[in-house]
């Protein structure tokens, strides 16, 4: 793309960068081993920063400002801000800064933290998305449905009800929730993860960057990060599903131990079970020939045909 451009309009810009990532999924999908050694060009890119910086001041949560006080909502100067950023981008300057933690309540008394960016770290966050995504969206498997391009709650809530029809007659199901996931995910995993995709030490870098930026707690201390990815961080959805692509690779492999179906269907018959994850985000389901579905995304689950183990329970990872 023409990094030297002059800022297109939002339309012209979607136009740009949709073109741009259907090339990046499409080399990916052809080339499963393929590493991306120049993405870094990108996130300096004019329509990827308009698209980027579209996406943030439209967000619901463009009234809530970061350490530095100011919300996205607030900023007039749009083509000042953005060039500005993008010319500390270009030059390498850009230093992600420390997240501004917000505590909120949670049912049974609990507390989910927050960790809510500066305007500017949210727009470099969501271009970082932009690149990325579709590159891991080839590797990423059909049992993930969180924060994922066209599948939501409702995806995963299908794929449930078809695996507990009687044309699949899945029986029980094992639930899980991965304690802290977002606050535990390993830095070095999750980077070594993405080395095996992006190439692009520049990328990496600022990934890195913004694990390690650090947050301002309530009490107004500073704590580091070494290990999570800020829950409220519009790229840590991303960087949770490529942490967690690991599990999904996992039990993939065991499915396809099970073998084609005239296999599976003889080790039923000799009671050997088959199950199939379903997973939201952090949210996991183990279907053993039933239903599954967490009470947050489908509190009117049916429960006439399945049978539930587990139900509620946290789950190390």
């Amino acid at each position: 793309m023409n990094t030297g451009a002059p800022w297109p309009d939002l339309e012209e810009a979607e136009r740009r960068v949709l073109a741009m990532q259907t090339k990046l999924h499409q080399w990916a999908v052809s080339d499963p081993g393929r590493r991306f050694d120049d993405l870094y060009n990108l996130v300096y890119d004019p329509a990827f920063l308009v698209v980027a910086w579209n996406r943030v001041k439209t967000n619901k949560g463009a009234r809530s400002a970061g350490v530095d006080g100011i919300a996205p909502r607030s900023i007039t100067a749009e083509g000042e801000f953005l060039g500005g950023l993008r010319e500390e981008l270009k030059a390498r300057r850009f230093v992600p800064t420390r997240v501004r933690e917000k505590a909120i309540p949670k049912a049974g008394g609990k507390v989910r933290r927050l960790g809510i960016p500066t305007a500017r770290d949210r727009v470099v966050q969501s271009v970082l998305k932009l690149v990325i995504e579709p590159v891991f969206e080839a590797d990423f498997k059909p049992c993930s449905y969180g924060f994922r391009p066209r599948r939501r709650a409702q995806d995963a809530i299908a794929e449930i009800h078809y695996l507990g029809s009687p044309v699949r007659n899945y029986e029980w199901v094992f639930e899980a929730d991965i304690t802290a996931c977002f606050d535990e995910i390993s830095h070095s995993a999750l980077l070594g993860r993405m080395r095996g995709r992006v190439g692009d030490k520049r990328i990496l870098g600022l990934v890195k960057a913004f694990l390690r930026a650090g947050i301002l707690t309530e009490a107004g201390l500073d704590r580091n990060t070494i290990t999570g990815t800020p829950q409220g961080g519009l790229l840590s959805p991303c960087l949770a599903n490529i942490a967690l692509s690991v599990l999904d690779e996992h039990f993939a492999r065991k499915w396809e131990a099970l073998g084609p179906v005239w296999t599976r269907a003889k080790n039923r018959r000799a009671g050997v079970p088959a199950y199939r994850l379903v997973r939201y985000a952090d949210l996991c389901g183990y279907p053993h020939r039933s239903a599954y579905a967490e009470s947050r995304v489908m509190p009117s689950r049916r429960r006439d045909r399945c049978r539930w183990a587990g139900s509620g329970s946290k789950s190390s990872a």
